[in-house]
């Protein structure tokens, strides 16, 4: 196995320092201290987000110089859009939380959600490397790691079963790979220091993005703040 470059370490570096498996709401969840209400809010706020991510794809695909880097991008926008739609699979959590449909797609955005989904609105529309480090390594590399933490308890402490829970389990082995080739993307288009550079603040403000995410769900409904 070749050892990793010191800027794919930078940009591991710069994922970990806030990455959201450790935020305080995801330790409330792994600790089983939240309810299913309190679960259903969340699928209802991850929706407005998710159900974005294949356009803001679509959006880097179409200014995307490079024809594997297309490729990758079409895959990962298919896999979300064809056949059980991903936002089917958080609906069908989000039901067995007691939210319906309705319910969840048109759930008003918390503030924080909002700054996230314009954040990566914005992101997409960047030169192809910063957006290639925004979306694909600062967002969707996190989520393995979010959802190998979220899941386990899902069963053992919330009491779901395999079907409810499929969205989760589905994109742990999925954005493994997607996170690997984004890496692997970002490395390639990343051709000056200058471009380094810019990746990693990418990264960095994607993490602080869906941490402050991860945080104004915590606020509102465990801490029952007004937002």
């Amino acid at each position: 196995m070749t050892a990793p470059s010191p800027f794919r370490k930078e940009l591991e570096a710069a994922v970990n320092a806030r990455h959201s498996r450790l935020n305080p709401f995801t330790e409330k969840w792994v600790k089983g201290e939240l309810s299913r209400a309190q679960l259903g809010a969340w699928a209802a706020q991850h929706y407005q987000y998710v159900s974005q991510f294949p356009r803001w794809c679509a959006t880097v695909y179409g200014e995307c110089p490079d024809p594997d880097a297309r490729d990758f991008l079409l895959e990962n926008i298919i896999e979300e859009e064809s056949g059980t739609k991903h936002v089917d699979l958080l609906i069908r959590f989000a039901e067995a939380c007691g939210v319906s449909r309705a319910e969840v797609e048109t759930a008003r955005q918390l503030p924080t959600t909002r700054g996230l989904t314009a954040w990566c609105y914005e992101m997409s529309h960047r030169p192809f490397h910063i957006a290639a480090a925004g979306l694909l390594v600062g967002l969707e590399s996190q989520v393995p790691g979010i959802y190998k933490r979220n899941l386990p308890p899902l069963k053992t402490h919330y009491g779901f079963t395999d079907h409810e829970v499929e969205f989760f389990a589905i994109h742990i082995e999925a954005d493994e790979v997607h996170g690997e080739r984004g890496y692997a993307i970002v490395e390639h288009h990343s051709t000056t220091p200058e471009k380094k550079v810019e990746a990693i603040e990418a990264v960095r403000q994607a993490t602080e993005m869906r941490w402050q995410y991860m945080t104004g769900l915590h606020r509102a409904f465990v801490l029952k703040e007004e937002l």
